[in-house]
């Protein structure tokens, strides 16, 4: 028996129906890119309006080229460099020589205070803690503290309205000088926020930018990476891994020991960066998609600063839930 061919008319509908489907589909899809292209762009002018109300900050401290461990001879001892002073309107770049250890020099009696710095955003909104930058990249944000409700800002803009990408914030057990300064971002697939800290998987990165800038309320900080590396989050129950998340106070040096040998067991390569007991460190925290809840986290420790014209320097120093990080 012969199966009857539909007619020229029916499979015009067809046609007809398909085509119409495809161009909701691309209706609808072309209206998510647009509405995701300008939610973005308005929460980075939101950003940059923020950004362009802070007065002009003490500059980065002169750092010298990482050594690369490639070119270290161990067995031929090479005499330390004579310090250099920087030169007039020198803007902190690269002044040692290829094979030289990370230095960063203290910054000049009386800079290390904010000066009021971030005295108009705070009086905007006083969840406001401290401000975070990377010189040379996108991060460049304030840094929110809310501990009765630790994720407030994980999809709000400072002035408190819908955010997407939220704010980057501070972990609800931190508190000034408590030893670890825990703080969390986004990583978001247009390489915003907290996106840029997956660049410091690569030695090369680090090399180019081993300070992170973090600011509180009325201290100016420097800090260098002491370690990098991927991880995830555990089980509350889950014993024998580095429960990173879980050391905002670094105030017994067992304690802090213990959280420094971990992070150097777990980075990705050698900053040389040693941490000392009374060091304040930071943690930084965002999503990565490695494995389930992988995270990445970078962890650096303040630099030294001379606090009098001697030249004298001094460090500054001091259990959180399974943690929950923004995807």
């Amino acid at each position: 028996m012969k199966r009857s061919r539909p007619n020229t008319k029916t499979r015009r509908t067809i046609l007809v129906v398909l085509g119409l489907l495809c161009l909701a589909v691309f209706c609808v899809s072309s209206y998510m890119v647009v509405t995701r292209l300008v939610r973005q762009a308005r929460e980075e002018r939101a950003f940059e309006a923020l950004v362009s109300q802070l007065p002009a900050r003490a500059p980065l401290p002169q750092v010298s080229a990482p050594q690369d461990p490639a070119e270290t001879q161990p067995d031929a001892p090479v005499p330390p460099d004579e310090p250099q002073a920087p030169e007039p309107g020198d803007d902190g770049g690269d002044s040692g020589e290829p094979g030289a250890l990370p230095e960063v020099l203290p910054h000049p009696s009386g800079q290390t205070d904010t000066a009021g710095r971030y005295d108009l955003l705070y009086e905007q909104n006083e969840d406001m803690f401290g401000w975070i930058c990377i010189e040379g990249t996108d991060i460049n944000f304030p840094v929110m503290h809310t501990p009765d409700d630790p994720e407030h800002y994980l999809h709000r803009a400072f002035d408190g309205s819908y955010s997407y990408s939220g704010c980057p914030f501070l972990a609800w057990n931190c508190y000034t000088d408590c030893g670890n300064y825990i703080v969390y971002g986004h990583h978001m697939t247009n390489g915003t926020m907290f996106a840029t800290l997956m660049k410091y998987a690569r030695e090369s990165w680090w090399r180019e930018h081993p300070i992170i800038q973090f600011d509180t309320l009325d201290k100016l900080g420097d800090y260098e990476v002491l370690s990098a590396f991927y991880t995830q989050v555990y089980h509350v129950n889950e014993e024998g891994v580095f429960k990173y998340y879980a050391y905002n106070e670094l105030t017994d040096q067992e304690t802090f020991d213990e959280f420094v040998r971990q992070a150097r067991e777990a980075a990705l390569y050698d900053t040389g960066v040693e941490a000392n007991f009374g060091d304040q460190l930071l943690t930084l925290i965002t999503c990565n998609d490695h494995t389930k809840n992988g995270r990445f986290v970078v962890i650096a420790r303040l630099a030294q600063t001379a606090p009098n014209d001697s030249g004298a320097s001094e460090d500054s120093g001091a259990e959180s839930p399974a943690e929950q990080q923004p995807e």
